[in-house]
């Protein structure tokens, strides 16, 4: 897995699976702890997270959205089905689906364009020690 590889997925995880920034959070949030991994500057971590922010909440819309439109499909199952509805909603799927993909690498593309290279290299390391060996 290469460094790019790496990090969008240690980014969708990070972003994904955590509530947007904007709203407060108990525990410390995914840019505390990709500060910690890497070394963010305050600077950094304002960057990231009014990236994080603005995407994130576009990228959740999407997503709800995407899941009605995936109800309304299932709701077309049925004997008296009507393919052209089906067809509809399922391009407008479709097209939910590719913006999701759009604004995820477009998050991770921007949160990487904040890093310095010492910092992606050592998101690299890191990313490998954590990655579990090959079993035998």
């Amino acid at each position: 897995m290469n460094l790019k590889q790496l990090l969008g997925a240690a980014l969708v995880s990070l972003s994904l699976s955590f509530p947007v920034l904007a709203e407060p959070v108990s525990q410390p949030d995914q840019v505390d702890r990709l500060a910690q991994l890497v070394a963010l500057t305050d600077d950094q971590q304002t960057r990231i997270r009014d990236i994080l922010g603005e995407l994130q909440g576009q990228i959740r819309d999407l997503r709800v959205e995407a899941q009605g439109l995936q109800q309304k499909l299932q709701d077309h199952v049925k004997p008296d089905y009507d393919e052209a509805a089906i067809r509809a909603d399922a391009e407008k799927l479709g097209d939910l689906s590719g913006e999701i993909s759009a604004l995820s690498t477009l998050l991770q593309a921007r949160v990487d364009s904040v890093f310095t290279q010492e910092q992606r290299d050592e998101l690299d390391r890191q990313m490998r020690e954590a990655q579990p060996g090959p079993t035998l």
